[in-house]
C-alpha cells in the first residue's frame, strides 16, 4: 500500500480513532530500537568482528585524542 492510499484511509476514520492511531505512532517512535532485533543482529555478526581483521581496522584509533575542528 502506498502512503497516499494509506492517508487516504487513515482520513476516513473517525476523529476518535485517527488520535488513537496518531498517539500509538508516536509512541512507538519513542521506543528504543527493537532491542532484541539488536541482539539477534549482534549475535549474527560476533563471529565475523572477532575474525575478520577489515571489520575492526579502526579501533586501533579508539584510544587516540580526539579534538573537534572549530
Amino acid at each position: 500500500m502506498k502512503t497516499n492510499d494509506l492517508i487516504k484511509k487513515i482520513q476516513r476514520l473517525p476523529i476518535s480513532q485517527r488520535i488513537d492511531l496518531a498517539e500509538k505512532i508516536i509512541h512507538s517512535l519513542k521506543e528504543p530500537y527493537g532491542n532484541e532485533q539488536l541482539a539477534v543482529a549482534a549475535d549474527t555478526l560476533i563471529e565475523d568482528y572477532q575474525s575478520d581483521e577489515e571489520l575492526t581496522v579502526f579501533t586501533s584509533l579508539d584510544l587516540e585524542g580526539f579534538y573537534e575542528a572549530k
